[in-house]
């Protein structure tokens, strides 16, 4: 707690404001005056493993569980091998400007083998289950509910009086001893009497042991229907009272204080994690309370403090969180303090949901309450798995890269055979999906599953970590999958005799459809050279030469990168109207306001396009964004709000952002406008995806800080609702950590940190300056 006082005293001095007002500071709290009414109202807690959502119903309670490990499905070789004996066959079509002709033979010849991702052996990221919690009291009339989730300490809680009794629930999943934790306390002696169970709709047994309650299964797989095995175990300490068995349930009588523990693991990458399980559970249950949770306030603060945000004093913790949303979204009021909790919610999101050495954050980060988790809650590559990632490493969470940048090289000896079945092409390739099982190939359908952007797309993410990091060690780890990925696409290359530029044939842009220009109304998806490619490359290969000679190695290839790139087409070409022309050829669009702006991935989260530097790319870019309109959903409606953000136009970008909190309860699968959050601020697609959060929180620092074009930008999108504010703890670029502050819109003070002394160039107040860095201690 020390360097939290200390951090939050640094920001508020920034601000001329004294250190006795710093302390009082609102809290980073979601609170309401009710139990939850649908799981999108529950309070998210996770250790980056274990997930728990509870409800917190005063009667009854399901806290649902979730193990970001659990996935049903298994490793599998879905590649067509005599794929590529297709490919001259519909490279000539395209060619020939039969499109059409082209995606029916990819459909036929040219996706993956079997099912593809809506059965097994793709498998889905599922609930572990849930555990149920029923209440007796001697009455039933409740007072003065009110649940909270506390992002300082990454603990929920919820209160309640009946009669004459208070009761107190406190939840965390331990960033110490690596289990969930509980503790139900009562002002009145032997007041808490309840029952303990636990549940999943399919693939459990559960029993009751010793006083301790297990659940254990094995998911399918879709083979011999022997996937992946789990173990669930729930044990009770006591202060007062009586624990016993009845039937599969666990009973507590007349206790005063009662501690569950939650210790959970999955056969995922171990075979003894059963043992584990156990020992994880007797370990936690041997330290007192109050040390673990010490011990989990210490780990998770380390992260979640090292950076701080304020924007004036605008807004009031007064209203429950969910009227509180209401308010903002329908009143011209700003509740800046609001959109503070809602960008370090992004942050604690980026904490709770994964951690160094297991798996990065799905669609759902970690948390599901179905078996069927929406789009298997899997790894999307055409956006939104690298969307999960853009926030952390301004938001000075860096290591949290580190998982995704694990799944990528992991997926390198798998995206070789898939380039080779269906190309014929050295290197690696990633399609539109992915998985823990590693899948490579095309999807099920021409209309989606052949493009062939994801496993460039990944590579900026790799490559982000290295320009924020400087660290020479880890680029050296990952120069072999930059390379590999780049040697992909300069191996598919074809001349187009049209223009003469090399092209990706096939090609499209993610998920999206034009109209055949033959006039027969078709729609298609396939083409050559779509812009998204063409940026991809641009980018990928001058990443490669920078990092081959920052290393000293591979001129040869270098040489050949170089050679590319003044063959290939242009990052950006223009419509007749003056957009950006998001395939070869200005074909009619069949969705003018479509969710994907795949076409602008050179102005985000590619630097290729800027306002100083590209000014009319920068300028055809709004013209596209204006035409594809600010609504969809969460995601991306987050990805509009980055590119606004780029565009240092800080009103649009807020604009959007208040559109991302746009209160909903609806959870029906939706691909058009309708985006918003859920009462819970967990972003709504609908349904639930926490990209949307993600890039939200993201777009917020983009507003603050930019360092992208070689120099850091203090508030380059400042908004006219954020007057004033400070910030302590962003990451820029080059390994800087920046502190500043403003007023009246103008920066007033900013300091710069780094590893070892440097001179940086900084744009403060529409000036550059050169400036020296302080030594971080």
């Amino acid at each position: 707690m020390y360097r939290k006082v200390i951090i939050v005293g640094q920001l508020f001095l920034l601000l001329g404001i004294s250190f006795v007002q710093a302390q009082q500071k609102t809290p980073l709290r979601l609170w309401y005056n009710k139990p939850a009414n649908q799981w999108e109202e529950t309070l998210p807690l996770g250790n980056g493993r274990l997930g728990m959502t509870p409800d917190g119903g005063v009667m009854k309670e399901s806290i649902v569980l979730n193990d970001i490990t659990l996935w049903s499905g298994a490793p599998q070789d879905a590649n067509n091998y005599n794929a590529s004996k297709k490919l001259p066959e519909i490279q000539k079509l395209l060619l020939e400007g039969k499109n059409d002709q082209a995606q029916s033979l990819i459909d036929k010849d040219f996706i993956c083998t079997g099912k593809g991702s809506g059965a097994e052996p793709y498998g889905c990221f599922q609930t572990l289950g849930r555990l149920n919690l029923s209440f007796n009291y001697k009455a039933t009339t409740h007072t003065g509910y009110r649940r909270e989730l506390s992002l300082d300490d990454a603990i929920a809680k919820s209160t309640y009086k009946i009669g004459t009794v208070t009761y107190t629930r406190e939840y965390f999943t331990s960033f110490g001893d690596d289990v969930g934790i509980v503790r139900f306390t009562a002002s009145v002696a032997g007041a808490l009497n309840f029952d303990v169970s636990l549940s999943r709709e399919e693939k459990a047994t559960v029993t009751a042991v010793a006083n301790q309650l297990e659940m254990t299964g094995q998911l399918e797989n879709g083979i011999n229907g022997k996937g992946m095995e789990y173990l669930a175990k729930v044990a009770l300490k006591l202060k007062d009272g009586s624990l016993a068995t009845d039937g599969n349930k666990l009973v507590v009588k007349n206790a005063t204080e009662v501690i569950l523990y939650f210790s959970a693991k999955t056969s995922f990458r171990d075979a003894e994690f059963r043992q584990h399980t156990n020992q994880l559970l007797t370990k936690a249950m041997a330290v007192p309370y109050e040390v673990q949770k010490k011990k989990h306030l210490n780990n998770y603060q380390r992260l979640f403090n090292r950076m701080q945000l304020s924007l004036g004093a605008s807004g009031s913790d007064d209203l429950p969180t969910d009227q509180r949303l209401d308010k903002f979204y329908n009143s011209t009021v700003p509740d800046n303090r609001l959109t503070v909790l809602f960008y370090q919610y992004s942050r604690y999101l980026s904490i709770s949901s994964t951690r160094v050495g297991l798996l990065p954050p799905n669609l759902q980060g970690l948390w599901a309450h179905e078996i069927h988790t929406p789009w298997n809650g899997d790894y999307h590559l055409d956006v939104n798995v690298q969307m999960n990632h853009w926030g952390v490493e301004p938001g000075n969470l860096t290591e949290l890269n580190l998982p995704l940048a694990e799944l990528i090289g992991k997926l390198v000896p798998h995206g070789e055979r898939t380039a080779k079945a269906y190309y014929n092409a050295r290197g690696w390739v990633a399609h539109v999906i992915t998985n823990p099982w590693m899948f490579t190939e095309p999807g099920e359908s021409a209309s989606w599953g052949v493009t062939k952007s994801g496993s460039g797309w990944l590579c900026n993410n790799l490559w982000d970590h290295y320009v924020y990091s400087n660290d020479v060690n880890y680029l050296k780890k990952i120069y072999p999958v930059l390379k590999g990925s780049a040697l992909f696409y300069s191996d598919i290359l074809i001349k187009d005799p049209e223009t003469g530029w090399l092209v990706t044939a096939p090609s499209s842009s993610p998920e999206n459809s034009f109209y055949m220009p033959d006039g027969s109304g078709k729609h298609v998806s396939i083409c050559m050279g779509a812009a998204i490619d063409n940026q991809i490359m641009h980018e990928l290969f001058n990443n490669v030469i920078t990092a081959s000679l920052r290393l000293d190695i591979d001129a040869s290839f270098r040489d050949t990168l170089k050679a590319k790139l003044k063959q290939i087409p242009p990052v950006a070409m223009l419509t007749a109207d003056g957009r950006v022309m998001e395939w070869l050829k200005d074909y009619k669009e069949t969705d003018p306001q479509h969710r994907h702006i795949s076409h602008l991935y050179g102005l985000y989260p590619a630097n290729l396009i800027t306002p100083s530097k590209t000014p009319e790319w920068a300028e055809a870019c709004k013209k596209t964004l204006n035409v594809r309109g600010d609504d969809g959903p969460s995601w991306s409606i987050a990805y509009k709000q980055l590119f606004w953000a780029r565009l240092h136009d800080g009103n649009r970008a807020y604009k959007l952002f208040r559109e991302i909190m746009k209160p909903t309860h609806k959870t029906d699968i939706n691909y058009g406008a309708g985006g918003g959050v859920y009462p819970n601020l967990l972003s709504a697609g609908p349904p639930f995806q926490i990209d949307g959060n993600f890039g939200a929180g993201a777009g917020i620092a983009e507003m603050l800080l930019q360092s992208h074009e070689g120099f850091i930008h203090l508030l380059p999108a400042i908004p006219n609702q954020w007057k004033e504010g400070a910030v302590v703890g962003m990451k820029a670029r080059g390994n800087v950590i920046v502190d500043f502050a403003w007023k009246e819109g103008k920066i007033v003070s900013y300091k710069l940190h780094s590893s070892s002394r440097k001179r940086v160039t900084v744009k403060v107040n529409g000036s550059m300056k050169e400036v020296e860095t302080e030594v971080k201690k």
